[in-house]
Parts: structure tokens; sequence; C-alpha cells
């Protein structure tokens, strides 16, 4: 983890292997201190909390939440007495993925060799995620903090003079995905609405409204973008963005309309540039939204998580791929 100024006001903090839980977050030193996004659990947080330490004298009066996702909550409880702000319908929705028993479960499970052996024989995909998690994160003892004021579609925020603009920009990655914009530094914190140099995947969503929230990203031409996942970048971060969904998901309708499954069409697609990002393989959840969208199915129709990350597994094992999620 570092942490690096990007503006007068604004830091990064990167987490910089970039597979799955290795969330971004943000912080502005105005107005009490505004941290967006609390990292994957305890120890990553109090960690980001020692170095926040060196740019501002106190815990922060507010945390913006760019999503419901575990890996951008599970530190909320190290902040008592913060204004946690969030979309309206990001507390539901963490009741249903981020709760931390489930992943705590799972990865006290590939921790003991005899549940292991034997989930590896029903879910491989499954097991290899948790030994990956394993190397970097222990979810004991998170507790689910809920956010503490929401808003709909803009909340904007006055540091001591400074603009911040919380936009709401969902469903694209996730049903709560907002973007935090600061106009007189041109930096924008984009949540999961945008990873770099890693295979991005979305839960609940549409692509047209995931390419919408990248224009709207390149509308605003800002100078620095804090991704989600992954390196700092400029605008052209999200016109990248767009051009791997679009590739994908051109590339999907060719499979669907050749009658292959989801599964087939993301053992045949060319990675192409993309071969080189982090987790490739989750390509998978990419082709099979496209597939849901060409079906006409619901956008928060649910998702089998443990044959997700076998059907990932199954991938990139054929493809000679390394396993990373």
């Amino acid at each position: 983890m570092e942490m690096k100024q990007v503006s007068d006001n604004c830091f990064a903090v990167l987490n910089e292997k970039n597979r799955v839980c290795d969330a971004n977050s943000g912080f502005i030193n105005r107005g009490g201190g505004v941290l967006i996004d609390t990292q994957s659990d305890l120890a990553h947080a109090r960690r980001m909390i020692e170095m926040l330490g060196a740019v501002w004298p106190a815990m922060p009066k507010r945390i913006l939440i760019t999503h419901e996702d575990g890996d951008h909550v599970w530190g909320n409880q190290l902040f008592p007495g913060a204004e946690i702000i969030a979309h309206r319908s990001v507390p539901e929705r963490m009741k249903h993925v981020a709760d931390p028993e489930e992943t705590h479960k799972l990865m006290a499970g590939v921790r003991n060799d005899t549940t292991r052996a034997a989930l590896k024989e029903m879910h491989p995909g499954v097991v290899a995620l948790g030994q990956q998690l394993l190397e970097d994160y222990d979810l004991e003892g998170v507790e689910l903090v809920m956010p503490t004021t929401l808003f709909d579609a803009r909340y904007d925020l006055d540091l001591d003079g400074l603009e911040v603009q919380m936009i709401y920009v969902g469903p694209c990655h996730s049903l709560g995905d907002a973007i935090v914009y600061v106009p007189r530094e041109r930096v924008l914190f984009a949540g999961d609405a945008i990873f770099q140099q890693c295979t991005p995947m979305g839960w609940v969503g549409s692509y047209e409204k995931w390419f919408q929230c990248l224009d709207l990203i390149a509308r605003l031409d800002p100078e620095v973008i804090i991704p989600g996942h992954g390196p700092i970048c400029g605008a052209e971060g999200a016109v990248k963005m767009k051009e791997y969904l679009q590739y994908i998901r051109d590339e999907s309708k060719k499979c669907y309309e050749a009658g292959l499954t989801s599964l087939e069409a993301s053992k045949r697609i060319e990675l192409g540039p993309y071969a080189e990002w982090r987790a490739p393989g989750r390509l998978y959840m990419n082709v099979e939204r496209a597939y849901r969208e060409f079906r006409n199915e619901p956008l928060d129709a649910p998702w089998n998580a443990p044959g997700t990350f076998d059907a990932i597994y199954e991938i990139v094992k054929e493809r000679g791929l390394e396993v990373e999620y």
C-alpha cells in the first residue's frame, strides 16, 4: 500500500497488487477531512489511517462510499462518529453482497486442510480465490457499518470553499455506483466505475449505463483519476475502459449469435492488448453480462458466485494463464 498526493488537497491510497480486494481509497484534506472508501479489512484500514496521519492530524469527519462491495466498506468500523455518505441503494445492497462473515467462512474453510480438499473437488475456483485472499487479507473482527447519510442523484460538499461533487452513476459496475469529483483540482475518484491494468467486472447494471458513466467522466475531463482498482490515470482511463467493454460486448454478440455459451465464448474471444491486464479470466463476467442483456434478463439477476469463480478458473487453465482473481 502506498499514498500519493495528486493535487493540492487530494491524495490517493493505492494497493499495488491490483487483484480482487486490492481496492484504492482517496482522501481530501479540507473541511474536517474526507475519506473515499475504507479498504478491505481492518489491517489495511489501519495502515491507511497511519499513512493519512502524515497529512491530517485527526480522523476524517466524513466518509464517501463509492458503492456497496465489501472491499470498499470493510474498514468503516474504524471511523466511529464519522458521517458515512452513500447512494440510497447502498445499505440494503451491503446486507446482501458485503456480509464479511460469508467471506470469512470461505477463507477459514480454505485454510483447513480437510475442508479445502473437499471444497476443491466441488469448486476449484472458489478454493483458488480463497487461497489468494489468504495471502493478504483477514476478515476476523470485521463488522458491517452502514452509511448514515443517503442521497439520490447528487450530493455536494463545501469543504471550506473547496467544492466536492458526489454523483450517482449506477448501475454500471454495481447498483450504488457513485463518483467523487473535485472540479477546482480536476481530480476524480472513480470507485469501480474504472479499473486500470486489470480486467474489470460488473455485478449489477448494464453496458449502456457503464458507457454513459464513462462518457460523463470523459466530459468532466479530469486531470487525475483514482480508479477503484489499479494505478492512477487521466481521462484516457475512461476511454480505455469503454474501448474494452465495447470490444467484449461486440465479440460476445458474435459468439451468442453463433450459439456458443458464455463459457465457450470466454475461452474463444481473443484478449489482444488486454492479455497483459491482471486477472484476465474475469472476462467471463463481462461476457455473461452481455449474454444476459441479449436474453433480456433483469439487470439485477443474481450471480451464482461459486459457479462464476469456477468458470474463471476453468477459462484461465484452458488458456494456460496464471490463476488469479
